[in-house]
């Protein structure tokens, strides 16, 4: 089990902008890829971003062009930068890596 510290998530309107934070033991870390999920209520949780422990990224085609996943061997910390943010991206975003799963942060974009 990874212990994972997500941070970051709040209230931004249409357009706006909000970096999210997921910080991770170093152990788990640096040889780990980590990941960015979110659920919507009465929804599966949905795939969003992923980051190998190399640095090799990728995101969904829903966010591509707006959300960018970076990672900071330095601070074992993963970030989700989400700009032009829409109504539609809100939800609680989940920070994965290797099966265990932060506790969520919640992010709320209104029109």
């Amino acid at each position: 089990q990874v212990q994972l510290v997500e941070s970051g998530g709040g209230s931004v309107q249409s357009g706006g902008s909000l970096r999210l934070s997921c910080a991770a033991p170093r152990s788990a870390f640096s040889v780990h890829a980590m990941g960015w999920y979110r659920q919507v209520p009465g929804k599966q949780r949905e795939w969003v971003a992923a980051i190998s422990s190399t640095g090799s990224s990728n995101v969904a085609d829903s966010v591509k062009g707006r959300f960018t996943i970076s990672r900071d061997n330095a601070k074992s910390t993963v970030y989700l930068q989400m700009n032009s943010l829409k109504p539609e991206d809100t939800a609680v975003y989940y920070c994965e890596c290797f099966g265990s799963w932060g506790p969520g942060t919640q992010v709320t974009v209104s029109a």
